[in-house]
């Protein structure tokens, strides 16, 4: 090999075989990769024997490059640093995909075999103190920077081992901020703003991508430092800058089925610790019943998230959510506790350009002889 071969391919060439070797010798599962002089040695051992001469200065970086590459996250590492993406999926080691300002491409990026992948992913999931395997092959958790992963491997994904990062914003969007993206308009900004002064509850509808958690940090910016929050997550990214803020976050149950705390258990504990306000990021289960209850019960202003296509469809969703629960209440009687504790639904919807916007702002009317009939009767803002 000559010094004429570029730079790249040979940093290339050199990885691939460190790889190879690595997985013909069945290192990579006795925790080599944090072991850098020992990687170093096995990297001077193929370069001797490939017989790669170039300058001292210039192998060095090479090398350096290429043991950076072994111990960090391949492909993934440059995506991760780009501030510009939202998201990566990863559809197995050759479709890699990645959002940009709500469009999503697909990259030229790949990984050299499953098992590279695979190193990967348990390289990711390692650093939250999860493992993933045939055993446990499913995965979801939080990266320390926020960033939320979820992995599912075979025998479950038929495509090969799959990885998606939502990856945390350094920068928490504002109110101000979505104006200018276009997000919304000053009028409903201004809506927004007397609604959190107001206490108005909020419910925040829209389908997945549609920009919910980060309309609920920009919404909870602007509650006053006087009042006492508490917020709920399966996985905490509210980025509140808030002097009385306690922040919860549910835990799934261990390898033994145990150690389970779920977002109903944490909204019920939320009770007890004297809340003004609650913020759930997203009900989607059995805790909606206890959600309405707090909403009822004098914490007023509080917020949370849905998964809904429009502000009618998101209190079905509610009703259906309350009957998966173990409280038998008749439908008559969920849509009084409904009615008596939402005021708002914002709808939000994602464009063919990716961008997000605010669709519809609508207020549940809660006039006494509705609620007495349970009839929902929706009032659009705008």
């Amino acid at each position: 090999m000559t010094t004429k071969i570029n730079l790249a391919e040979i940093e290339t060439f050199l990885w691939t075989k460190l790889f190879t070797r690595l997985e013909q010798e069945y290192l990579l599962k006795q925790n080599v990769l944090n072991n850098i002089s020992f990687l170093q040695q096995k990297l001077d051992e193929i370069i001797r024997q490939e017989e790669i001469a170039l300058p001292k200065s210039i192998l060095n970086e090479i090398k350096n490059k290429v043991i950076q590459r072994i111990t960090g996250l391949g492909p993934l590492q440059n995506l991760l640093d780009d501030e510009s993406v939202s998201e990566i999926m990863v559809n197995g080691t050759d479709n890699i995909f990645v959002e940009k300002n709500g469009v999503l491409k697909k990259t030229p990026l790949f990984f050299h075999s499953e098992n590279e992948l695979l190193n990967i992913i348990n390289r990711i999931v390692s650093q939250v103190g999860r493992r993933i395997d045939k055993s446990s092959p499913m995965v979801d958790a939080r990266l320390k920077d926020g960033s939320r992963i979820n992995a599912i491997i075979p025998p479950l994904s038929l495509t090969g081992p799959t990885l998606t990062i939502r990856k945390f914003s350094k920068t928490p969007l504002t109110l101000d901020n979505l104006v200018k993206l276009g997000s919304i308009t000053s009028s409903t900004k201004e809506i927004l703003l007397q609604a959190i002064a107001n206490k108005d509850n909020i419910i925040i509808s829209g389908g997945t991508g549609t920009g919910k958690t980060s309309l609920l940090n920009a919404l909870s910016q602007n509650i006053p430092d006087s009042q006492r929050i508490v917020t709920i997550e399966d996985s905490a990214e509210l980025q509140l800058k808030h002097n009385h803020l306690i922040s919860l976050e549910s835990r799934p149950a261990n390898m033994e089925g145990k150690g389970e705390i779920s977002i109903r258990d944490l909204v019920k504990n939320a009770l007890r610790m004297r809340p003004d306000r609650i913020i759930v990021g997203e009900i989607r289960g059995a805790e909606a019943i206890d959600m309405l209850q707090a909403m009822n019960t004098g914490h007023q202003g509080s917020l949370t998230t849905v998964h809904a296509n429009a502000p009618l469809e998101a209190l079905l969703r509610i009703e259906t959510m309350v009957l998966m629960g173990d409280v038998e209440l008749p439908l008559k009687a969920i849509r009084q506790q409904i009615i008596g504790a939402i005021t708002l639904i914002i709808q939000l919807e994602r464009q063919a350009d990716g961008q997000r916007k605010i669709s519809q702002i609508s207020r549940l009317r809660s006039d006494v002889a509705l609620r007495e009939k349970g009839e929902y009767r929706l009032e659009n803002l705008i």
